[in-house]
């Protein structure tokens, strides 16, 4: 079952109400009844079936599936607060209008139940019908596995940049900020879980707190590998020798410029903590 609470909505604010008077309308009888109380809808049941937060309209307003929290009568209304489901996203009514023999809310031949202030109860599984009504879910990639639950390991750092003996002071620095952050960094060169190299650099993408990218060099490697640092959500820093080696699509981000020498690399350590505190938010 499902509620439906179609009224106005400012998706900033988690408060509303709705007239008393106006829940179970385009409700069957026989539900409304099993779910009323002393004559009054039996809000703390209702509060445990999905609701659907629509406004008026069979066009393209937005509307929400998440729950509602918290519910109580005062003077003549239900007053509510609700949480919207992050794992699903906006729809609008028109999606949910062709869908409306489905969801049970044909039930007027002029649609008044799409035009006019209510709360109704449907016996009905809304997540089934939205899983079986949206798009196909994005194809997943064939040439790296990635796992269908995040597992962010809190401390890790993983860190991006070319393989070259030119390189390890830089590591280094990484080494001793992330250290200072209570961090740990590792570079894929450094792990062999998996037959396949592309595999244990994804993996360690995908378990990271931070990923660092350094792009000094224009490094194809690195450059990949931001690129699904970035697709995978992760906070990503940016750091390079040069301007020239940030790309065009990447400089509209904010990067750190480093001197790989011994005030430079000072300066990068420094650099690099406060980007880490401000991400871990100490």
């Amino acid at each position: 079952m499902f509620n439906v609470i179609m009224r106005h909505y400012d998706w900033n604010d988690p408060t509303a109400s709705i007239e008393v008077g106006r829940v179970f309308e385009y409700t069957d009888p026989n539900l409304a009844a099993q779910f009323t109380e002393g004559g009054l809808p039996a809000l703390d049941r209702l509060r445990a079936f999905p609701c659907l937060f629509i406004p008026e309209g069979i066009g393209n307003e937005i509307c929400r599936v998440g729950t509602v929290t918290a519910a109580r009568i005062a003077n003549g209304e239900v007053r509510f607060e609700y949480a919207l489901d992050p794992d699903v996203p906006p729809m609008t009514n028109s999606f949910l209008f062709a869908q409306k023999a489905r969801l049970d809310m044909d039930r007027h031949r002029h649609d008044w139940d799409w035009s006019r202030n209510h709360w109704a109860l449907k016996d009905v599984d809304l997540y089934r019908v939205l899983y079986r009504s949206v798009n196909p879910r994005r194809q997943r990639p064939s040439v790296f596995a990635i796992p269908e639950h995040e597992a962010i390991e809190p401390q890790l750092v993983s860190v991006m940049m070319p393989f070259d003996a030119a390189f390890a002071p830089v590591y280094a620095t990484i080494q001793e900020a992330s250290a200072a952050c209570g961090l740990l960094p590792r570079r894929a060169d450094e792990i062999w879980e998996a037959p396949g190299i592309i595999q244990d650099v994804v993996s360690l993408l995908d378990r990271a707190r931070i990923v660092v990218c350094d792009l000094t060099g224009r490094n194809p490697n690195v450059f990949y590998e931001a690129g699904i640092a970035h697709t995978l959500g992760r906070e990503v820093i940016i750091i390079a020798q040069n301007r020239q080696d940030v790309p065009f699509d990447l400089q509209h981000l904010r990067y750190i410029p480093y001197l790989n020498n011994n005030e430079g690399r000072a300066a990068l350590s420094q650099a690099l903590q406060g980007r880490m505190r401000t991400i871990l938010g100490h």
